[in-house]
């Protein structure tokens, strides 16, 4: 429902090139209750000046000299992909009426107007603009919330497949790499027992943040729930620099956590798939990350593997074994 509030603190554009019959709709509409009233004299200015503020109604007189109402129109529409101009066309010209409606005006008015029929054209034209951007507005929450984990906004596995989908054809299209990153954090569980779910969502909202400072802009950054995660890298120069990714992201999420006054330490297991390497699709490079990453927790967890075991890694907090192998020291749950 449409509140008077909303209807007179819309934004009205009043456009005609004859100053005296804009300053005779702005009299009338200020004396109506409209707040947010102005008006232009130069039909050129008109598309700019909506680019800019964005109104929720335009008065658009259509016989104007040099540039008319059905030419500002048309400008008008490459600024409204939805298709919804917010226009009333006011004019003397009766035949004028069929051509400002095919232009996509919402309304029309003849000059001279009558008061009273032109605050009830406005009135309902705003009830309508205000209801569509509503419904606009409603539709892109619920795509976000259909495409975003809820949590921590990340994207979830719909739009990450999406995601990935659109790095295949470009690394095809390119001859070159992408990679993707399937992370599971190490002690999880043990800060959820200890600290409580509360806590645990903080962790992950904490991990989703320094996953995204990890990775460019253009790479995609999922929860896939619980505490799995996955990153898919757009664009690479090969393993070697999917590795570094990888590398860096253990190294970040095994920084100390602030949990409401209580400091908490996990680490994450990576599993990385490469394209065209392990996969020429986004079903089997998630199936070849989830398999390295299960070789990384198997192999002790704080690493990553990449796709058939070729490389392993474990965090900087060096004891090296018989082998030579680095080894972090595990810090893992929490401590008051």
């Amino acid at each position: 429902m449409t509140s008077p509030e909303q209807i007179f603190n819309a934004s009205i554009l009043i456009v005609d090139d004859e100053e005296a019959n804009c300053a005779l709709l702005e009299t009338v509409l200020a004396n109506a209750g409209y707040r947010r009233v102005s008006s232009c004299n130069a039909p050129e200015r008109v598309r700019d000046m909506h680019d800019s503020e964005q109104y929720d109604l335009i008065l658009l007189d259509l016989e104007m000299p040099g540039k008319g109402g059905l030419e500002v129109m048309e400008e008008l529409k490459s600024l409204d992909p939805e298709g919804y101009l917010p226009v009333i066309v006011i004019t003397g010209h009766g035949a004028s009426k069929l051509d400002a409606l095919k232009a996509g005006a919402r309304d029309f008015v003849h000059k001279p107007f009558d008061i009273e029929e032109i605050l009830l054209r406005i009135h309902n034209t705003l009830e309508i603009r205000i209801a569509h951007q509503r419904a606009l507005s409603t539709s892109a929450q619920l795509e976000t919330l259909a495409l975003h984990d809820p949590l921590t906004g990340l994207a979830n596995r719909r739009l990450l497949e999406d995601r990935v989908r659109m790095a295949l054809r470009h690394a095809r299209r390119e001859r070159g790499w992408m990679a993707l990153l399937y992370l599971d954090l190490d002690g999880f569980k043990a800060v959820n027992d200890s600290l409580g779910h509360h806590a645990g969502d903080v962790l992950l909202q904490q991990v989703a943040e320094r996953l995204q400072g990890a990775v460019r802009g253009d790479d995609t950054v999922a929860r896939l729930g619980g505490d799995e995660f996955m990153v898919a890298l757009s664009r690479v120069a090969g393993a070697k620099e999917a590795a570094r990714v990888a590398d860096k992201i253990i190294e970040m999420l095994a920084e100390p956590y602030e949990l409401e006054g209580t400091e908490a330490r996990i680490t994450a297991s990576v599993g990385l798939a490469l394209y065209p390497e392990h996969g020429d699709n986004a079903d089997a490079l998630m199936q070849g990350a989830d398999a390295a990453l299960y070789q990384a927790k198997e192999s002790g967890k704080n690493a990553y593997r990449i796709a058939g075991g070729a490389q392993e890694h474990r965090g900087s907090d060096d004891d090296s074994d018989d082998g030579g192998e680095r080894r972090r020291k595990s810090s893992v749950g929490a401590r008051h």
